[in-house]
């Protein structure tokens, strides 16, 4: 039986609200943090390639990084790699490899997964893939994996289902009813309470056929620029549909929009580190004062709390005293000392964006 199934790793943000161990040289999706024994896309190839066979898996990412992934992905085809010049958010991309496979199998079912998510409960989200990619091939639908929340929290989306807390149950797709981007703590509080709204987690599947139909219904401008496919020469396609494609996540340009949105209800521990914030209440320790720490070389750590150390300057001692809710982060070029506040990271991220900090960046 032929394999219709494939996944697409979306892997060319920059990572700048993880500055400043995410740069632009080497962003965080190629990183090894608290720890880790690999990077985050080498997790992420890894977890996918239990559901899908390895040359059924791409990555999309930057022109400028594709000696990276060919680095923490060897056993990836070239011919895999599918290379965007311009950073342009997940609907071009989306658009741009439902093309790519389109050419391949006109019967792909495709699962869109981000290069930066952490799970813990392997067996439970294998099963999961499986289960969603065999739905979204036997229906013409949009399809997102919804993780049951554990707690009020302001760092995800949120997706509704129609009907209420009672009309689902975990692993039946159930009809989507709104997305919500990042709530407040007072409507997030809400979210959860009610128990009708998911975590949005950003992992997508659908037929390639089926999502660019849906696109040109609900934004038919990113389609469009990609009629000629196969009638003149790719680079010079590629090239001219980034330049006139707008900045858009997919959640935006087509899953608000469409009313072909199901969701399928999962529940394991999940976490897309998609800042300090997510990573801090992914990594910080109840028993360490709720403090999340990964320091190179030695350390003096006295009356600090809720805070998050971070240190890759090896053969330095790292001395933090008397602090509360705080970030310290020592790289190479940048040493970060600022409270742990998203606010103050878009401050801090808005300065670094004049030209006299560019090699910082």
């Amino acid at each position: 039986m032929t394999d219709h199934k494939y996944c697409v790793i979306l892997a060319g943000g920059i990572g700048t609200r993880f500055w400043p161990l995410s740069r632009e040289y080497r962003p965080k999706q190629f990183l090894r943090v608290w720890n880790q024994e690999k990077s985050f896309i080498r997790y992420t190839f890894e977890r996918m390639a239990r559901s899908v066979s390895v040359d059924h898996i791409l990555v999309a990412t930057l022109a400028d990084y594709k000696e990276l992934v060919q680095e923490h992905l060897p056993e990836l085809p070239e011919e895999n790699i599918i290379l965007e010049p311009y950073g342009r958010n997940t609907a071009p991309t989306i658009a741009y490899t439902a093309r790519v496979l389109l050419e391949k199998d006109p019967e792909a079912v495709m699962v869109a997964v981000p290069s930066d998510h952490d799970i813990c409960d392997n067996a439970m989200f294998d099963k999961n893939i499986v289960r969603a990619l065999e739905y979204a091939s036997e229906n013409d639908i949009l399809l997102t994996l919804g993780i049951v929340p554990s707690r009020p929290d302001t760092n995800f989306g949120y997706v509704q289902v129609t009907g209420g807390s009672a009309a689902y149950s975990l692993g039946d797709p159930v009809k989507a009813k709104t997305f919500t981007e990042k709530p407040d703590a007072e409507l997030a509080k809400v979210f959860f309470d009610s128990g009708e709204f998911l975590w949005n987690s950003g992992i997508f599947f659908w037929k390639a056929s089926v999502v660019l139909a849906e696109m040109r219904k609900c934004c038919p401008d990113l389609v469009r620029i990609w009629d000629d496919w196969g009638r003149i020469d790719r680079d010079v396609l590629v090239e001219r549909a980034y330049s006139e494609s707008m900045r858009i996540s997919i959640d935006y340009a087509l899953m608000e929009k469409s009313d072909n949105v199901w969701v399928l209800p999962a529940k394991f521990i999940w976490s897309d580190i998609g800042s300090w914030s997510t990573l801090y209440e992914a990594s910080a320790d109840p028993a360490n004062h709720g403090n999340a720490i990964s320091l190179e070389g030695k350390s003096i750590i006295k009356d600090v709390s809720n805070s998050i150390l971070a240190s890759t300057a090896g053969g330095k001692l790292t001395v933090v005293s008397n602090l509360d809710s705080y970030m310290v982060i020592d790289t190479d070029k940048v040493l970060l000392v600022c409270p742990r506040d998203d606010r103050r990271m878009q401050e801090i991220l808005s300065e670094l964006a004049l030209p006299e900090y560019s090699e910082f960046k």
